[in-house]
């Protein structure tokens, strides 16, 4: 079972006893479990076949964690999670899919209205039910009958961090066997789109290599849908649909440009060989009269072959990357090894899972010159958030630490920052006068998300325009395929932001990655830097960063659009450019 599985059990668990109403610390310490489990790097069912006591060393693994974890490795359920799952109607943990719909909402749609599926759900909003509650209104009927629609629409999609947490074993799992040459990834994953439809995966091997058989006998797959000598199709056990190709060596190129895509890219660069008096398939180059063929062993010879340079596979979209090409424009896209820091990460002192100096510490096995700690502000109670009192705490805390990384020549900095709430009004959560000792004010949206267009746009921009603020985080607040961005114009948010010299954040957690690849290259356009930073609550979640980087490559994003790229002195000096 691999660690994803094993994080949603816990975070089911989390969800059932807020609908229930329990103790919300025991909510928060099932729900921390869970986001520490899905980022470990580690293997939990080969710690605990191993080494078992290295549970206790993982923080926010307690005893009752521990036990449960050892329990659904060895035995493949959670006897308390299935007691749970008796209690409530089965379909009832579907409505937290619904964007807008938490645990509360569930409760009382449920008591109120015996609401126990999405099903049940559309029925009451579109007869008018829902707005009687207390709280609701017909707007958020209207809210609910959209988000169903979205949520119908997502159907089948899987976030980009979910499908490389199964594809990336797979592909090396292939790689193992003999006879390969090559393996790549293609389809939407290899462009690494926020969201995958399936796992397409092509293979160029030695005649004989038992390549279908092995994939088929993969320990991860469910059920075969098919099995063929060129092509094998299997879903595996999260759900996921794999397909694997195997080609000659000759096409290999050829069908891995073709089956990258995008269509629409796909089509602009047969059209460009139709002129040439070429045609371009999975198989090759060929000249159209004579049908010879003329490329197609790599990538790089099929595009040469039509009178391009090789196009990085995310931003083949036909959105001006082939016209790029053609000028010797294409952008060198920003690459991980390319930041030098972190400027949004939370530890226990808020809802973060690690100390200060567990996050300090993997940021330096990261390789990084400096990291922001930024928990959050005392608006966000759920979180335990900092009042100025405790700020002021922590200040001296990272002042101390600072000290010591000096005497003892480090060249680590640890940044003092704060991830502020900006409140309704658009006002900031805390003092101007504490929040003026902070290096990095990372502000963002935590509530009230059904504001109209006009108004959270108004209330955005106020706090950019405050004059204290350096970095807007998670800028449209969406969770992918959970919640859907709230409203607000993004092209007057980023001119404040130019205006006012602040930053834009490019969430790499899995489940933001907000900014959007779309706002990224709109960011670029108009002069606006970002940020890209993991919003880290777990000294793993460090690693997310990749998936930050993904979105900036389809972005457009280069080392020089990035802050977080710079050597420490010239990132401060751009965050007091206020």
């Amino acid at each position: 079972m691999e660690n994803i599985e094993i994080a949603k059990i816990f975070h089911e668990i989390a969800d059932l006893l807020e609908i229930k109403n329990e103790n919300p610390f025991r909510v928060r310490s099932y729900r921390n479990a869970g986001h520490v489990i899905a980022e470990l790097p580690e293997n939990l069912k080969s710690i605990v076949e191993n080494d078992e006591p290295i549970l206790d060393e993982i923080s926010g693994i307690g005893k009752s964690i521990h036990e449960k974890i050892v329990e659904i490795v060895k035995t493949g359920k959670c006897k308390f999670h299935d007691e749970l799952l008796k209690e409530l109607p089965p379909t009832i943990l579907e409505l937290l899919q619904v964007s807008g719909i938490g645990p509360k909402k569930v409760q009382l749609l449920y008591k109120e209205l015996g609401i126990q599926s999405v099903s049940d759900l559309e029925k009451a909003a579109k007869a008018h039910k829902i707005h009687t509650l207390a709280g609701m209104g017909e707007k958020t009927e209207e809210n609910i009958l959209k988000a169903i629609e979205n949520l119908k629409q997502s159907k089948g999609r899987f976030k980009l961090g979910i499908a490389m947490t199964y594809a990336v074993p797979l592909i090396e799992y292939l790689k193992n066997i003999d006879g390969v040459i090559h393996v790549s990834e293609a389809g939407s994953l290899r462009r690494r789109k926020e969201t995958i439809g399936d796992i397409d995966i092509l293979v160029a091997c030695k005649k004989g290599s038992r390549v279908m058989d092995r994939f088929i006998a993969y320990p991860e797959v469910r059920e075969v849908l098919a099995k063929g000598d060129t092509k094998s199709t299997v879903i595996l056990r999260c759900g996921l649909q794999a397909d694997v190709r195997v080609l000659d060596k000759k096409s290999y190129g050829a069908a891995l440009q073709y089956f990258t895509g995008s269509k629409a890219h796909n089509i602009a660069i047969r059209e460009r060989a139709k002129k040439m008096g070429l045609k371009v398939s999975e198989y090759g180059v060929f000249d159209e009269k004579t049908d010879k063929w003329i490329a197609g062993e790599t990538e790089e010879d099929v595009y040469r072959a039509v009178g391009l340079p090789w196009i990085p596979p995310e931003i083949r979209e036909n959105a001006g990357e082939i016209e790029s090409a053609l000028n010797d424009k294409l952008p060198h896209l920003i690459d991980v090894k390319d930041l030098k820091g972190d400027l949004h990460v939370h530890t226990t002192e808020t809802d973060g899972a690690s100390t200060l100096d567990e996050m300090v510490e993997s940021a330096i096995k990261q390789g990084y010159e400096y990291i922001a700690i930024t928990d959050h502000s005392k608006a966000v109670s759920i979180a335990h958030g900092l009042d100025e009192k405790r700020v002021l705490r922590q200040i001296e805390e990272i002042d101390k630490l600072n000290k010591r990384f000096t005497v003892y020549g480090s060249r680590f900095t640890v940044l003092k920052g704060i991830e502020v709430d900006i409140k309704a009004d658009g006002s900031l959560d805390l003092d101007k006068d504490v929040l003026a000792k902070l290096d990095v004010v990372a502000a963002a949206v935590h509530s009230r998300f059904n504001m109209t267009e006009g108004e959270m746009t108004a209330r955005i921009v106020k706090a950019i325009s405050s004059g204290i603020v350096h970095i807007i985080a998670h800028p449209t607040g969406r969770l992918i395929n959970e919640r859907m961005p709230y409203a607000v114009n993004m092209t007057e948010v980023l001119r404040a932001t130019k205006m006012h010299n602040v930053i834009m954040e490019l969430n790499s957690y899995p489940d933001r990655l907000d900014l959007n690849d779309i706002h990224c290259k709109l960011a670029k356009e108009m002069g606006v830097m970002i940020a890209i930073s993991t919003d880290s609550h777990s000294r793993f979640h460090l690693e997310n960063i990749r998936f930050g980087i993904y979105t900036a490559r389809r972005g457009w994003l280069e080392k020089k659009d990035v802050l977080n790229t710079m050597p420490l002195n010239k990132a401060l000096k751009i965050l007091k450019r206020k």
